[in-house]
């Protein structure tokens, strides 16, 4: 059976060099407008009927972050639900791998892919609770809704609670654990959920980047622009996702924000802390101390000993999200990472990092919150 290889999907990312060959010869396509590449996702027909085959990345060496080819393991999945990883090795430049299929067709990929179909289920069941809204903040560049949920009752004596996912859109761990944490918050039976909402009104958008999430891009928008460098000087014709968003802010106010991200390359959940922004002191200083011990106790997938270097005081990059909202709010804000590889604390040799991970970490910030909702202001 001749093999077929097709990325025309949602999400999909792929160039095929040659299909004949062994190992089947590939190549990532670059973030339009952009030098930024390193996410995929392909289907493969006819794998079944081939024996010993292998495919090759052959421009991994060139990757935005080709560290994290390190101990990487791509995800495979037969139903396009349960994703397993398949035994990878990275060498001379190129990311080999082999995967003899148990059916015909089985697609590849980089992370557990997010649809944009998904997405809409995710918007759509929420707004049907009682608890949330669902408000269009306006259009991306290529005419898509960027969608903010409202959860609570806003009030001036709540508290403004503001989560965003998915700047980076090959990073999808990010929605998923967006969607862990609606499905917490949601639950009218949740007391957790129940008492931050007396306390709190939440602001939360699942995907900052519906462009760059369906074009298969992994960290940048329609016009090949990375938003999470956008947040100094945003702009209609940019960055319409971050200057909507902005918008919303001044309107809102914001008393904590969370930014969900995925690393390439560190095999660890950890948060990034906002040390280096000028506003920072001991208030924040104790915010960020209360969250993080909570968190621990929460999930123990997060941890705190690896991690990015800390910013020097004053040194914080204000173009980036979690720097500019907390400076500008003076408010406790943080960039949650997770791993695209595994938590090597907790490995799983199945299925490494995946979609139930995110999502549980997601349900995680919830207790840490509550941890500190009543010093937020």
């Amino acid at each position: 059976m001749t093999l077929n290889i097709n990325c025309q999907f949602d999400s999909g990312n792929i160039h095929v060099i040659d299909s004949q060959s062994n190992p089947v010869k590939l190549a990532i396509r670059h973030d339009h407008q952009s030098d930024f590449y390193q996410w995929f996702h392909f289907c493969v027909s006819g794998a079944q009927a081939q024996e010993n085959l292998q495919f090759s990345l052959t421009n991994a060496a060139g990757a935005a972050f080709a560290q994290g080819w390190n101990h990487f393991q791509v995800v495979a999945s037969y139903d396009r639900q349960e994703w397993f990883r398949v035994a990878t090795h990275y060498e001379q430049g190129e990311l080999i791998f082999d995967h003899a299929a148990e059916y015909d067709q089985v697609w590849y990929s980089f992370f557990t892919p997010y649809s944009w179909e998904r997405h809409q289920d995710l918007i759509a069941w929420a707004q049907t609770s009682a608890l949330c809204s669902l408000e269009t903040l306006g259009n991306t560049l290529d005419n898509r809704p960027l969608s903010l949920l409202t959860v609570g009752q806003p009030g001036p004596e709540k508290r403004n609670i503001w989560l965003t996912a998915r700047q980076h859109p090959g990073e999808t761990m990010a929605e998923f654990a967006i969607e862990g944490l609606l499905q917490k918050l949601l639950d009218p039976a949740d007391a957790c959920g129940r008492k931050l909402l007396e306390n709190a009104v939440f602001y939360i958008i699942p995907n900052m980047n519906p462009d760059g999430s369906i074009r298969g891009h992994l960290r940048t928008n329609a016009a090949g622009v990375n938003l999470n460098r956008e947040w100094d000087s945003a702009s209609m014709e940019r960055s319409p996702e971050v200057y909507l968003t902005q918008q919303k802010m001044r309107e809102t106010g914001v008393d904590l924000f969370i930014d969900c991200h995925g690393d390439e390359e560190i095999p660890y959940v950890f948060l990034v802390d906002n040390q280096g922004i000028p506003a920072y002191g001991p208030r924040l200083a104790t915010l960020e101390d209360k969250f993080k011990q909570q968190l621990l106790i929460s999930n123990p997938d997060y941890q705190t000993q690896h991690g990015y270097e800390t910013d020097l005081p004053g040194q914080a990059n204000l173009t980036l999200a979690s720097a500019s909202v907390g400076q500008t709010y003076d408010c406790l804000a943080l960039t949650l990472e997770m791993p695209f590889i595994d938590n090597f604390n907790l490995p799983d040799a199945t299925y490494g990092w995946s979609a139930q991970r995110s999502s549980d970490m997601g349900a995680a910030l919830l207790p840490a919150m509550l941890a500190v909702i009543g010093e937020l202001r």
